[in-house]
């Protein structure tokens, strides 16, 4: 299945590397942001919502559980995968409805098998 996936990563070596490794995996990346602000300005303009977003959680201008409970307000049947070194916010995360919460670094393997799991999951309207 071709899934979108939109990755919301301040940090340009990591952004890359998702991509690639997404794209390798044949998953198509719609958009890629570099801090929390710019995420949100992008998802509100997307006219098909991704599949998957891969959310970061210590970025500029806006945290990643910030930007997750203003996503999931406008829509919340989005699937959020969670890939961060902060471990002290990984409860809040699930409890607001992310699908998984992966520490960084994280393996390529790990990474599809996030998205593979996030994919399953059935959609919440």
């Amino acid at each position: 299945m071709m899934a979108n996936i939109f990755i919301v990563e301040d940090d340009i070596s990591l952004r890359v590397l998702y991509e690639k490794a997404l794209n390798m995996k044949g998953y198509q990346v719609i958009a890629s942001a570099k801090n929390g602000k710019e995420a949100i300005e992008m998802f509100k303009k997307f006219h098909q919502k991704p599949d998957v977003i891969i959310m970061d959680h210590r970025m500029p201008l806006k945290n990643g559980l910030q930007v997750t409970k203003e996503m999931l307000e406008i829509d919340k049947s989005l699937k959020i995968i969670f890939i961060s070194a902060d471990q002290t916010i990984r409860e809040e995360a699930l409890s607001m409805g992310v699908i998984n919460f992966t520490d960084k670094p994280c393996s390529v393997q790990k990474l599809y098998r996030n998205i593979e799991d996030a994919l399953r999951v059935p959609k919440i309207y």
